[in-house]
């Protein structure tokens, strides 16, 4: 059997079940990352599994979200994740260290492993050739718990790249035409591996560049082989007992095979509000722009960051156009300072800000009001930025130094500046000691501040749930529209019943003072319902808010999975007519008796009979009735 880089990972992991797309697997999981956004409920189910150590190969912790210290909420949830990163056996990385998928990518990521994350792009390490996916945090603690990822055997659809990238065109652009061509729900249950002679020409963080933004597409996970550009990243990182090769077998088959020849691929731009609206940036020549912000955890690196500061040289940013630059971690800095390139950055007029996601899920860096805000990000969602009625694009790192330059969208064909490839030198300064092993660690106790809740637990599924429709909404319904981002509420992601109160807030101002007065609500939603951040508080709170049951077109993945863990019935119409006759306060009557795992079911609304279905394993619906993945856990 000739097999994909995807197939042999899996083989080599697998616990359960079979190579055969749409069945159940269960894998064994090397290792995991955790971000403090979600990390701290992570932790907290962590304690709530009774280990002592992890048991993966290497977990490690990251502070890079909430940096911002309103307060002592994010300072208290810091503490308490060194603490518990003490006592567990996890590598914990201070705030300001950097972006968890670039610090992991420079120093842990390794070809042929296993990899989940409470953080959507946790397959930005699959341009090491991992295996990497986007989980919630009570599956990223299980895994550290030792047991087994359970998941959806994927579909694995080839991309074969031709020719090399030409003049300002980047892997940014690769990915935005994936998105172009296939929308942010086209990658559901999908891997996307990459091949073919253009792959050769790409270095590996353009490789995470790509595998990073795959999560826009709702994918599983997307991955590189490992070769001789794997050996030479991992090489310059000091790091050269990590390579192994990995390749595809010559033959090997694929679910699907998509085509882009690179030669011909021009700079491209996601417009505002979703990453698939994707046009050639030469169209939008003469859009004002207002502010211009490079990094986040897609282009952040020392090769991004080089190539900006040296298209800056003797330059000045246009005067209307704020520039933000956010380097994606310690080690890109201090490369960057040691060959005096920063200067380049100051000069010019550009703010540099510290080593974290910041603006790209609304910790500062908001834009004006009514303004156009060009970024380097992977999601450009309504007020994501933290300001409503901003406009914000997506572009390369090479669009935007053009955009900041000129202060408006211009012709491609007339920038000017060196197209010529950054390489990494040779070797790289290591910034390791900057993580606490746990060997080194001086803490002997786990602090918790008054912020923090512990984690409660849900009754299980009733025989007959009966219900009101508590909330109605539309198609690509992500989980920032469920639980908005921000410094404000980020800040509550420790305190389950504090941060309930936001739930849909910027969509239905109303809608939790509904929940409040029914004791079960149901949620009736569109196509791809839960897409983008991986956070499980979009599932766990509306839970505590006594939603008991969703009711889409269809689910993106991670949420799919994180309503699961949570104990609440994710279900689909199987007539489209239903879902327009739904209204709120409609009553809801279900019978568990009736559900038919993998079949179609009927249920009551207001009298009337709808008939739905199911994506739930056996194994899942056991978890839904048992009201939630903890409750079923036995270790």
């Amino acid at each position: 059997m000739n097999l994909s880089v995807t197939e042999k990972i899996i083989k080599a992991h697998l616990l359960e079940g079979e190579l055969i797309a749409g069945s159940e697997i269960a894998l064994k999981i090397d290792q995991t990352l955790t971000q403090d956004a979600t990390g701290t409920m992570a932790y907290l189910q962590l304690e709530a599994t009774g280990i002592d150590k992890v048991k993966t190969e290497i977990s490690v912790s990251y502070i890079d979200h909430n940096t911002i210290q309103m307060g002592f909420k994010n300072p208290d949830d810091h503490r308490y994740l060194r603490t518990v990163a003490a006592q567990y056996g996890v590598v914990f990385s201070p705030a300001g260290t950097g972006i968890c998928h670039q610090l992991h990518l420079e120093n842990f990521a390794k070809p042929g492993k296993t990899l989940i994350g409470s953080d959507s792009h946790t397959p930005t390490a699959g341009g090491l050739a991992m295996l990497a996916m986007g989980a919630g945090g009570l599956s990223v603690a299980l895994a550290m718990a030792g047991k087994a990822y359970s998941m959806t055997m994927p579909h694995i659809i080839g991309v074969e790249l031709k020719g090399k990238l030409q003049g300002f065109s980047a892997a940014k652009d690769i990915i935005l035409e994936l998105l172009h061509r296939l929308t942010v729900k086209g990658g559901v249950n999908k891997v996307f591996e990459f091949f073919g002679d253009g792959v050769t020409h790409l270095s590996v963080p353009e490789r995470a560049t790509i595998t990073n933004m795959g999560a826009e597409l709702g994918a599983t996970c997307s991955l590189f082989p490992s070769d001789e550009q794997t050996r030479k990243f991992l090489s310059s990182m000091g790091r050269a007992q990590d390579f192994i090769p990995l390749v595809a077998d010559e033959n090997a088959s694929y679910h699907e095979v998509i085509v882009i020849n690179l030669d011909e691929l021009q700079p491209l731009v996601a417009c505002p509000h979703m990453p698939d609206k994707v046009m050639p940036v030469a169209e939008l020549a003469g859009l004002a722009v207002q502010q211009v912000a490079i990094g986040s955890c897609t282009n952040s690196s020392y090769a991004d960051l080089k190539m900006v500061a040296l298209l800056l040289k003797d330059k000045k940013i246009n005067p209307k156009t704020d520039l933000l630059i956010s380097p994606g971690s310690k080690q890109v800095l201090a490369m960057l300072a040691e060959e005096g390139l920063l200067t380049h950055m100051l000069t010019a007029g550009a703010r540099l800000l510290e080593c974290t996601c910041g603006p790209c899920i609304g910790m500062g860096g908001s834009p004006q009001s009514a303004s156009v805000s060009v970024r380097t990000f992977n999601r450009n969602f309504e007020a994501r930025s933290g300001t409503l009625d901003a406009q914000v694009y997506l572009v390369s790192a090479q669009t935007a130094v053009q955009v900041a330059l000129h202060g408006q969208f211009t012709d491609p064909n007339t920038w000017q500046g060196s197209t010529d490839k950054i390489e990494l030198p040779a070797s790289v300064p290591s910034i390791r000691s900057l993580f606490i092993f746990p060997e080194e660690s001086i803490d002997t106790e786990i602090l918790r501040g008054p912020n923090i809740v512990a984690l409660e637990r849900f009754s299980s599924l009733p025989e007959t749930l009966r219900a009101n429709i508590t909330l109605k909404v539309g198609d690509n319904i992500t989980t920032d529209h469920i639980l908005p981002a921000g410094a404000e509420i980020t800040a509550l992601r420790s305190n389950i019943p504090a941060i309930s109160e936001y739930i849909y807030s910027r969509v239905d101002a109303d809608f939790v003072e509904r929940c409040k007065k029914t004791d079960t609500g149901v949620i009736i939603g569109g196509e791809n319902y839960g897409q983008g951040s991986s956070r499980e508080h979009a599932a766990l709170a509306p839970r505590y808010l006594g939603v008991q049951m969703i009711i889409a077109k269809s689910f993106a993945r991670i949420h799919h999975a994180n309503l699961v863990n949570f104990g609440i019935l994710p279900l689909v119409f199987v007539n489209g007519k239903d879902y327009d006759n739904c209204q709120i306060e409609q009553e809801l009557i279900f019978n568990s008796s009736d559900f038919v795992v993998g079949g179609e079911f009927p249920l009551s609304i207001s009298g009337e009979t709808v008939i739905v279905t199911s994506t739930l394993t056996e194994k899942e619906w056991k978890i839904i009735q048992a009201g939630g993945l903890l409750n079923t856990i036995s270790l």
